[in-house]
């Protein structure tokens, strides 16, 4: 297959982003703690109680060339001495840009899990500025954190690595896919789902399940021996074919979803196929194995390429092009399986902005919604004390300053919404939820529940038997969670599966 013009594109913004980096030089407030002489920032800050603070040095920038006009990538030189880690890894060592949108929202995108002490690298991340941007700040310094961190003002880079895609291309789906009506389900435990497991989602009404081929979650560093890998993932693969001799018997059919691939993540969780040749070859070619051994199998629901791709920069394989040498490689063994196409920056629903089609037919594309992540994950990676309850955030309710309700979360929704509509794309809802304790978990998905049907969209809650805070079979607070036979996020969820359609 030739490569289509948008991939082409992409390879050549990927190649040029180096000449078309910008220099910023915006005016520095230094700080209490913070010094420059001779283009270095030194932010150092003592142990005590101000390191609890944010403790950085700002520049205000003008975002009138950058509005609407696709994805950046934000660089700079650092390095640190010391650096103490902090309570949330978002914070320590602090490289942020926060915007403020025309309604008074506020938007952060930042690096994470620096602390410690290490010498000149360079850091960056990527932050799209949308037509409603209205003012933003650039952020250096500590955060929850002590010790001293240097960073080079004069490397401050600014480069287009995404731009706003151009396509206007119409997918077609054939009958068989586009008359099945919308499909709800779960995504399955990491461990081996069992026949039981089927029985009970049979019982609760659900029709999809998202098959997680998945170990290792939040680590970096893994899967890097593909000998081994292959035969972890063979095992996978061969209780997925027995699964699958019994989805018939309870109406169920399953998406194939490869949530590690090989080469695992770095320590930014970037997927390391993205540099590496090696990875990226063998990707392709696990999909080539497991194209040829389930095609025609008519429990196969997709073939869902990779779960959550993280690109914060250019990539010698960018997050796009990737999924589609594996769908490339995918079609011409099976021609028929839908494949899923995942969005970048943790598959979220902001990404669908810049995220152009494949110029192929008969592929879904996939969204994670967890948004906003301060309601939905609250608690699940920082502390919970004792007063811990009465910092819980609720829904509805004001979170990062905005008014969290079911139209805010149209409004987080619409990018994949207008993506549907301008590309005639099938949209699959692969994970939704809330943790179990937090305030409003059951309005929470019931709101995201009834915007999925309102826009005919697939859908599968996570998660099913997995980790207890997801779970519709557990309630309480962190640390103390107990099996529930009943209670409202399951009965929300039940509700759902049951609903004639």
């Amino acid at each position: 297959m030739k490569l289509s013009r948008i991939c082409m594109m992409l390879f050549l913004v990927a190649a040029c982003t180096a000449c078309a980096a910008e220099t910023l030089k915006p005016a520095w407030s230094p700080g209490r703690y913070g010094t420059i002489r001779d283009g270095i920032l030194r932010i150092a800050v003592p142990p005590g109680p101000d390191q609890s603070a944010m403790n950085c040095s700002e520049a205000e920038i003008d975002l009138a060339p950058y509005r609407g006009k696709g994805v950046f990538t934000f660089s700079i030189r650092l390095r640190a001495d010391g650096v103490s880690k902090p309570r949330r890894n978002w914070n320590g060592v602090k490289f942020m840009f926060r915007f403020r949108d025309k309604s008074g929202g506020e938007f952060y995108r930042n690096v994470s899990g620096l602390a410690g002490t290490f010498d000149w690298r360079e850091s960056h991340f990527i932050a799209s500025v949308p037509e409603t941007a209205a003012e933003g700040t650039l952020m250096l310094g500590l955060q929850d954190s002590c010790g001293t961190v240097e960073f080079d003002l004069n490397s401050l880079q600014l480069s287009p690595v995404f731009p706003k895609p151009e396509s206007n291309y119409r997918i077609d789906y054939p009958e068989r896919v586009a008359k099945t009506p919308p499909l709800r389900g779960v995504m399955s435990p990491t461990r081996s789902i069992t026949e039981d497991d089927l029985a009970v989602l049979q019982k609760w009404g659900a029709n999809l399940v998202r098959y997680q081929i998945c170990r290792n979650w939040g680590k970096s560093g893994t899967e890097q021996d593909l000998a081994e890998y292959d035969s972890w993932l063979n095992g996978k693969l061969d209780h997925l074919e027995w699964l699958l001799t019994l989805a018939p018997k309870y109406g169920l059919r399953f998406v194939i979803d490869l949530h590690t691939p090989p080469g695992g993540r770095d320590a930014g969780k970037n997927l390391v196929m993205f540099s590496d040749k090696k990875y990226a070859d063998h990707f392709v070619e696990v999909w080539r194995r497991i194209a040829g051994r389930f095609k025609g199998n008519p429990s196969v629901w997709a073939y869902d390429l990779v779960n959550e791709p993280v690109q914060n920069g250019p990539a010698r394989y960018d997050y796009w092009n990737i999924q589609r040498m594996a769908a490339e490689a995918v079609r011409r063994i099976d021609p028929d399986t839908p494949i899923m196409i995942e969005s970048n920056e943790w598959d979220s629903p902001s990404a669908f902005a810049y995220l152009p089609p494949l110029e192929m037919d008969n592929v879904i594309y996939q969204v994670h919604m967890y948004v906003p992540g301060q309601f939905t994950h609250q608690f699940v990676h920082n502390a919970f004390g004792e007063q811990g309850s009465k910092n819980f955030i609720r829904y509805p309710g004001r979170t990062g300053g905005e008014m969290w309700d079911k139209a805010m979360l149209k409004k987080s929704l619409q990018p994949v919404r207008d993506f549907q509509l301008r590309h005639n794309a099938r949209i699959y809802v692969g994970e939704f939820s809330a943790v179990a304790w937090a305030p409003g978990a059951a309005d929470y998905i019931r709101d995201c529940i009834e915007i999925f049907e309102e826009y005919g969209w697939d859908w599968s809650y996570h998660a099913f038997r997995e980790w207890d805070g997801w779970s519709v079979e557990h309630e309480g607070l962190p640390g103390k969670l107990v099996p529930s036979a009943g209670n409202d996020r399951k009965q929300v969820l039940l509700e759902a599966f049951r609903k004639k359609r």
